[in-house]
């Protein structure tokens, strides 16, 4: 399977794979402590470093998930910092959902797939 390469993969998920000019970056959550504009900016951050890891940037962007505990309490603060990193003539395609995250303290995960260079 030399078509598809696997980048900083554990027992449980790669967390990029790449198969030909497509790039998929597994659910990224937040190391930081805080509210939902610290965690944001934190996984946006993760999502920065793992697209160059991959030979892509966020300009690339073809669809993006976002993963929200609270919706109506978070969705406002979160939109924040996106319209701040998202490039505003390359936005992708986006959802965004409330849903129970893998640990309380979780407030935001994105799932994002790119094109690359």
């Amino acid at each position: 399977m030399t078509d598809i390469v696997r980048k900083d993969s554990n027992q449980r998920l790669s967390r990029i794979v790449i198969h030909g000019d497509t790039v998929y970056l597994a659910g990224m959550t937040s190391s930081a402590q805080g509210g939902i504009v610290a965690q944001t900016r934190d996984v946006l951050a993760k999502i920065d470093d793992c697209l160059a890891q991959a030979g892509t940037d966020k300009a690339r962007l073809l669809s993006v998930q976002i993963w929200l505990k609270d919706i109506e309490r978070d969705f406002a603060g979160m939109n924040q910092v996106w319209a701040e990193w998202a490039p505003a003539d390359a936005l992708p395609t986006r959802a965004t959902c409330e849903a129970k995250l893998a640990s309380p303290d979780l407030l935001v995960e994105i799932i994002v797939t790119a094109a690359r260079r």
